[in-house]
C-alpha cells in the first residue's frame, strides 16, 4: 500500500477545514490537534500549531503505508535508505534520499477512501530538488508509478491514491499543498465561491489549467488541470 498523506501545520485549523471542505475533502479522523481527510484520491492531515510558531503554515511532504516493515525493506531492496523509527506520533519508517530529503512514512490508519469525496480531487505532494532524475529514482523505489516526466518535472501515481511531484528547484524542500481536478474547474471554483473562499481565476499553465485558491493567513493553494 502507498497512499499520499501531507501534513500542513496551522494556527487556523477551522479555515483550512472550510477550504478543504469545499474543495470536495471529507474529516476522516479528528484527534484534537490532528485532523485527517480524504481527497477522492489521496490524504491531508491538518496539525495544529500555535501561531508563533515556525511550523505554522508549514508543509510536511508525507505518505502512509500499509506494513512499514515490509515497506522499509522494500524501499532498501530497491536502493533507498529507509529504517524503522519511533517518531513522536509512533513507530514510521524514515526514508532518506540521496539529495538529503528526508520524509516519513506512517503507518495507514484506514486503507480505504470515504465515499464522500469529491473523486475527481487528488492530493500532490510535492517535492523540490536540484536532482529531479535522482528524486525520480527514490520515489519509483519507494513504489510510486511514473506517470510523465520532462527534464525539470516528473509525476508519479500511487497505488492507493494521491499524486507524488518531482518539480526542479535550486533548493532541496517540500512544496506546499497542491492538488489535481479531473473535472471542471470553472465549476470548482464556483463552488469555493459560494462556500465564502477566494479564487485567484483560472490560470494557463504549461501543463494545463491551474486554478489558485486563497488559503489561510496569507497562503495559497493550487489546483491543476488532471492530465
Amino acid at each position: 500500500m502507498l497512499r499520499v498523506r501531507p501534513i500542513q501545520f496551522t494556527s487556523d485549523v477551522a479555515g483550512w477545514t472550510k477550504l478543504l471542505a469545499a474543495l470536495g475533502l471529507v474529516c476522516v479522523g479528528d484527534h484534537g490537534d490532528w485532523v485527517e481527510f480524504d481527497a477522492g484520491s489521496g490524504r491531508v492531515a491538518l496539525h495544529s500549531t500555535s501561531a508563533d510558531s515556525a511550523d505554522d503554515g508549514t508543509t510536511v511532504f508525507g505518505v502512509e503505508v500499509g506494513d512499514l516493515a515490509e515497506f522499509a525493506r522494500r524501499t532498501v531492496a530497491d536502493g533507498t535508505r529507509a529504517e524503522l523509527i519511533d517518531a513522536d506520533h509512533g513507530q514510521a519508517v524514515r526514508v532518506t534520499a540521496k539529495d538529503g530529503f528526508t520524509f516519513l512514512a506512517d503507518k495507514a490508519s484506514n486503507r480505504t477512501t470515504s465515499p464522500d469525496a469529491d473523486p475527481g480531487l487528488a492530493v500532490v505532494g510535492t517535492w523540490l530538488t536540484p536532482d529531479v532524475s535522482g528524486a525520480a529514482q527514490e520515489l519509483g523505489n519507494i513504489g510510486a508509478r511514473p506517470r510523465r516526466a520532462s527534464p525539470d518535472v516528473v509525476d508519479f501515481s500511487t497505488k492507493n491514491g494521491g499524486i507524488l511531484l518531482v518539480r526542479e528547484s535550486s533548493e532541496t524542500a517540500a512544496g506546499g499543498l497542491a492538488f489535481e481536478y479531473d473535472g471542471d474547474l470553472a465549476a470548482l471554483e464556483a463552488r469555493l465561491a459560494a462556500a465564502g473562499l477566494a479564487a485567484a481565476g483560472l490560470a494557463a499553465a504549461r501543463a494545463g489549467s491551474i486554478l489558485t485558491v486563497q488559503a489561510p493567513r496569507g497562503q495559497s493553494i493550487t489546483v491543476a488541470q488532471a492530465p
